[in-house]
């Protein structure tokens, strides 16, 4: 009764549900982006869904970290992400992780799960987890925002192109931008699609491509990217 709008989609059925019900989805970041992709795969029915986030709730992530509310302030990300998604679904199995990923730890994670959603705010955590979603063959969901515009693609091991490919030089921006609440909806929604696109097999993937989203013109334009021939991860 739950899945039911979702059952009648031809593309997803009842053996697509199963699919979904049997899958693990960790999200890497319960901010802005994680908020809106957590939401609606627990809604979804993703069976077993873990959120690792080291940073507590505060008052300025209510304006778009929708996951969280005002009593959840000063509490754990994770946590709060684990009381709320609960009301919403208390079917499914939520796995807190009040955790940072580093370079010790990222193997483990991303090799309990079937799919990885990336929505941190560094360059470093990306980095990590595009390495070992590759090193792993596990599919990387990659989404970001800024200000008015976001991007979403995906990294689907064992082809490239991977993050590296795309942000060889990157490096983490100092920088304190801002952002409009709903380009992370935007995004994050996107960002979810994929990840059921992904666990039950139909559509076309943002593989070697990248969307991306300008809310100042309501616009959306596809760049296409190609493996580096260089590129030392997605050999």
């Amino acid at each position: 009764m739950r899945y039911q709008r979702q059952i009648i989609i031809p593309e997803i059925g009842e053996k697509g549900q199963k699919k979904l019900q049997k899958s693990k989805v960790l999200v890497v970041g319960a901010g802005g982006l994680g908020s809106i992709v957590a939401l609606y795969l627990a809604s979804s029915g993703i069976g077993y869904l873990g959120i690792i986030d080291p940073d507590i709730v505060e008052l300025s992530n209510l304006q778009r970290q929708i996951l969280h509310k005002e009593e959840n302030l000063g509490m754990s990300k994770a946590i709060s992400a684990f009381i709320n998604l609960k009301k919403l679904n208390s079917e499914i199995k939520i796995l807190p992780y009040p955790d940072e990923i580093t370079k010790k730890n990222v193997s483990n994670y991303v090799s309990s799960f079937d799919v990885i959603v990336a929505c941190p705010d560094n360059f470093t955590t990306r980095v990590l987890l595009n390495d070992h979603a590759i090193k792993l063959s596990k599919p990387l969901v990659m989404g970001a925002v800024s200000e008015l515009e976001g991007q979403v693609f995906d990294i689907i091991p064992p082809k490239g192109p991977c993050y590296r490919c795309i942000f060889e030089d990157a490096t983490d921006d100092t920088i304190n931008r801002g952002i409009l609440a709903p380009v992370a909806g935007v995004i994050g929604s996107i960002m979810a699609i994929e990840v059921i696109k992904i666990l039950i097999g139909f559509g076309d993937t943002l593989h070697g491509r990248m969307l991306i989203y300008n809310a100042l013109t309501q616009k959306f334009r596809e760049v296409i990217f190609l493996k580096n021939p260089s590129c030392k991860i997605c050999q």
